[in-house]
């Protein structure tokens, strides 16, 4: 038997586990999931099911990462190709050659702006428009990341904590509900543990079992109250939600609040198609109306989930020969399949729980201290329950920022850019006392604001609503990334955050795009793409090694016009190319 036989046998007889862990403590259990009316949306962007780790790239050799995941927006272009660009010797004619590429048909009716300015002598070597406030769709994570690096260290670890009533007592008795108090950490997915979705509810289960639990006398919670407000960012759109890149916002994540869904082709003509997801989720119901159809055929795939619910309809036929179809797809109440899975990782260590798997409501932060937490539930009605001290049982802490940082910035992952900025809400000091009825997403932001304005980026180059850039109502100027990325330069953590960054030709989403040319291994920046707005900020060192600071951001452009092909790449391996100096 091949390892990939044993693997696949191990994740299926896991799956059974579940599955039957779930039926036998859901049943004639309310639930907390809620089913709303579906909406029809196309499946436009498909997550790759390959979660490889992405390690921070030392310095000054990187190491190229297997997989990248898809960009932030709703849209993924094929990769651009670019001509390798001949060298430009002056300033003057790197400009007039910036400016030939600016004038193409193709952009007439876009806006572009652009910033390039020189580390090493401070001198602006171009820019047009770079005063505009423009969407900057994924750059808006280079704020988020830096302001964090900046207020959290990269040395900062997420920490969840379990807590339960009473100390278990000598025999392994827990009398009360044991609770798992998230505090937003990304970790508990397969993208950090080598393409394992399990192993780190694993691990914490490994964490409660050795704190001494045999037996728990009361339900199996998940606090996913750290946070407050709304579970997605605002500006975020209808269209977005369903997918794995608008993925719910909570404190109790798993696996990036998301399911890779595979269809498959049936046994026959006629047969209904083999739907599956990784990693298998009980709580989801999937209506299968997807017919295989001959050989040949065209594809065609519909998935309607509609907002909070729990149930996905996918219609359409898929060819006898067809290789199947992968997607990436949000769920709704990802904090309790979070405690599903650990529900089903104690069970098969031995663990007891005679209660249900529940979430839970809000706690009282400003009682929190180590070791005991004081927590109430709404438990369903809108008059909490009387507080009950609670004690640590046992706590699970996520792989340093610095990692966490990369794994946000390379792949440009929307959910761990909103953790952070909520994280920053929490921890993060603030100039002023927080406003009447902030939400936690309000709070990071004022903490980024705050860190920006150290920098001496003035507020009316920023619009913020979001840490992701996923909102449309985001908006930046060039002069601003440019201004943030010279900043950084500087900063005492400038490695880690440059260690982060995409680089070009070697992994992230840059994996693909200017191999061959002056910018390969050598370009580090921000992607960004959504369905009208593209960019690209970073650095990168010329043909003549001085250092450079770029922000290229291109709006409003019509739907046929690839901006990364047409402008942003060519742009960049035009700097990357250059042989002069800018004194």
């Amino acid at each position: 038997m091949t390892i990939k036989q044993i693997m696949r046998r191990k994740l299926s007889i896991r799956v059974v586990k579940i599955l039957l862990l779930v039926f036998a403590v859901h049943a004639g259990m309310p639930s907390s999931v809620l089913v709303n009316a579906q909406r029809d949306r196309r499946a436009e962007t498909p997550r790759p099911a390959s979660t490889a780790t992405i390690q921070p790239s030392p310095s000054p050799t990187p190491v190229a990462t297997p997989a990248a995941s898809p960009i932030a927006g709703p849209q993924a272009s094929p990769t651009p190709l670019v001509r390798i660009a001949t060298p430009t010797r002056t300033v003057v004619e790197l400009q007039n050659r910036i400016s030939e590429i600016l004038r193409k048909p193709e952009l007439v009716a876009a806006m572009v702006g652009i910033k390039v300015a020189s580390l090493d002598t401070g001198r602006v070597l171009f820019e047009e428009n770079s005063g505009k406030l423009l969407r900057p769709a994924s750059n808006m994570k280079l704020y988020t990341v830096a302001a964090a690096l900046d207020r959290l260290s990269p040395d900062y670890r997420f920490i969840t904590s379990v807590y339960a009533p009473v100390p278990q007592d000598s025999s392994g008795l827990i009398r009360g509900d044991l609770t798992i108090y998230g505090r937003g950490d990304p970790s508990f997915a397969a993208r950090f543990n080598n393409g394992d979705y399990f192993k780190a509810i694993d691990n914490l289960a490994a964490r409660i079992v050795a704190a001494g639990v045999k037996r728990v006398e009361g339900d199996l919670v998940g606090d996913e109250s750290y946070f407050s407000g709304p579970k997605y960012g605002a500006g975020w759109e209808w269209e977005d939600l369903a997918w794995y890149y608008g993925a719910e916002v909570t404190p109790l994540t798993v696996n990036d609040n998301a399911l890779d869904l595979f269809v498959k082709p049936g046994v026959a003509v006629g047969s209904a198609a083999v739907i599956t997801t990784g990693p298998p989720d009980p709580l989801l119901t999937i209506n299968n109306k997807v017919t295989t159809i001959s050989r040949g055929g065209k594809r065609e795939i519909l998935v309607d989930r509609g907002l909070g619910a729990n149930a996905i309809t996918i219609t359409g036929s898929i060819p006898l020969d067809d290789r199947g179809y992968t997607g990436g797809i949000g769920i709704s109440h990802p904090a309790l399949l979070f405690i599903y899975l650990l529900r089903s990782s104690l069970a098969q260590k031995g663990v007891v729980i005679t209660g249900k798997s529940r979430t839970t409501g809000d706690v009282n932060q400003t009682l929190l201290t180590p070791g005991t937490a004081v927590m109430s539930s709404t438990n369903g009605s809108s008059s909490p329950m009387v507080s009950a001290s609670q004690n640590e049982i046992a706590t699970f802490q996520s792989p340093p920022f610095s990692l966490i940082a990369a794994q946000t910035l390379k792949p440009s992952q929307n959910l761990y850019t909103e953790l952070i900025l909520r994280t920053l809400g929490k921890v993060a000091p603030l100039s002023a006392p927080p406003g009447f009825g902030q939400t936690t997403e309000d709070l990071g932001l004022e903490a980024v604001k705050s860190f920006l304005k150290a920098a001496g980026i003035r507020p009316e180059s920023l619009v913020l609503s979001d840490g992701s850039g996923l909102s449309r109502n985001d908006m930046i100027t060039a002069e601003a990334s440019v201004q943030l990325l010279t900043y950084m330069s500087r900063h005492r953590y400038m490695d880690v955050f440059r260690d982060a960054l995409p680089i070009a030709g070697v992994d992230g989403t840059l994996k693909n795009r200017m191999r061959g040319t002056a910018a390969d291994n050598n370009l580090r920046a921000k992607t960004g793409s959504l369905s009208s707005a593209a960019s690209l900020s970073g650095y990168l060192t010329t043909a003549a090694g001085e250092k450079l600071a770029f922000s290229i951001m291109v709006n409003n452009y019509p739907s046929d016009v690839e901006p990364r092909a047409v402008c942003i790449d060519p742009i960049a391996v035009l700097l990357a190319s250059f042989a002069g100096r800018s004194e």
